[in-house]
C-alpha cells in the first residue's frame, strides 16, 4: 500500500495550490478599484509600458527612446553615459538622476533606480484611477496561483505515475489506483479551466480595460525609422523588440533580481 501516501500528498498539493488561487482570485474580486473605465482615451508610451511590463519596462523604454535620440549612450558592455543632461519629462530626469553627477553609469543599477522612482508610481496611480491597472499585488498573486496549480497538475500526474509503477496487491486493480489518482488530477485541471474562465487572462499590471486599450497597440516589428510606433512595439513587447543589437546587447545587462 506505498501508492496510499502518495495520494494523500497528491491531495494535499492539489487542494493547497486550488484554495490558493481561490483565495488570490476572491482577493482580486475585492480589491479597491479605480473610479475610471478607461473608456475614450489613448495610452501615453509610458502608460502602455506600464501595463505591458511593469516599472523595468517603463525604464527600458525611457533608456531606449534616450539612445535613439542621441541624448544617452548604450555601450554593449553595459554602460550608460549621459550626453545630454536636460532631461524633457520626469522619466528622463529620473534616469539622469540615477546615473549621477559623473554622467557614466552602469545599466542595471540605473534601470532599477529609475523603475523604482516616484515617476513611475505617479503613472501607477494614475492608471489604478482610471480603473486601467491592478492595484499592487493583485495581478501578480493571481498569476502565481495560476502558475502553481499548473505545476500541481504536473505533480499530480507524476505521483500517479510513480504509484503505478510501484508494486500494488494483487488483488487491486492498477486501474483502480490509477483511478484514484484521476480525482485529484481533474479536480486541479478544473480549477485551472474555471480560472481561466474567470480571471483570463492573468495580467500583473494591466485591469480588463488596459487590455482593450492594449490589444489596440502595433505589437509587430517596427521600422525603425517610425519612432513612434518603434517605441510603442518595445514598450509593449520589450527589448526583444529592440532592432538594433548593440542596443538589444547593452540592455541584457541587468540586476538578475529585475524582470524585463
Amino acid at each position: 500500500m506505498f501508492w496510499v501516501p502518495l495520494l494523500l500528498l497528491a491531495w494535499a498539493v492539489a487542494g493547497v495550490t486550488c484554495l490558493r488561487l481561490c483565495l488570490a482570485a476572491v482577493h482580486g474580486a475585492a480589491a479597491p478599484a479605480g473610479s475610471g473605465t478607461g473608456e475614450g482615451r489613448g495610452l501615453t508610451l509610458y502608460e502602455a509600458a506600464f501595463l505591458s511590463g511593469g516599472p523595468g519596462r517603463v525604464a527600458d523604454v525611457t533608456l531606449v527612446a534616450m539612445a535613439r535620440q542621441r541624448r544617452l549612450l548604450l555601450a554593449h558592455t553595459g554602460w550608460a553615459t549621459v550626453v545630454d543632461p536636460r532631461g524633457r519629462d520626469d522619466m528622463e530626469r529620473s534616469v539622469i538622476g540615477a546615473i549621477g553627477p559623473g554622467g557614466q553609469s552602469p545599466i542595471a543599477p540605473v534601470r532599477a533606480a529609475a523603475a523604482a522612482a516616484d515617476a513611475v508610481g505617479g503613472i501607477a496611480e494614475r492608471l489604478i484611477s482610471a480603473g486601467l491597472a491592478v492595484p499592487d499585488g493583485v495581478g501578480r498573486s493571481v498569476a502565481d496561483a495560476v502558475r502553481q496549480v499548473r505545476l500541481a497538475v504536473v505533480a499530480v500526474a507524476g505521483l500517479g505515475a510513480t504509484a503505478l509503477l510501484m508494486p500494488v496487491p494483487s488483488d487491486l486493480p492498477r486501474h483502480l489506483v490509477a483511478l484514484w489518482f484521476a480525482l485529484p488530477l481533474i479536480f486541479t485541471l478544473s480549477c485551472l479551466a474555471i480560472a481561466r474562465f474567470e480571471v483570463h487572462p492573468y495580467s500583473r499590471w494591466a485591469s480588463p480595460a488596459g487590455q482593450r486599450l492594449l490589444g489596440a497597440l502595433p505589437r509587430g516589428a517596427a521600422d525603425a525609422g517610425d519612432d513612434r510606433t518603434y517605441l510603442t512595439s518595445v514598450a509593449v513587447r520589450g527589448i526583444r523588440a529592440v532592432g538594433e543589437p548593440e542596443l538589444r546587447a547593452a540592455l541584457a545587462h541587468r540586476d538578475p533580481r529585475q524582470g524585463h
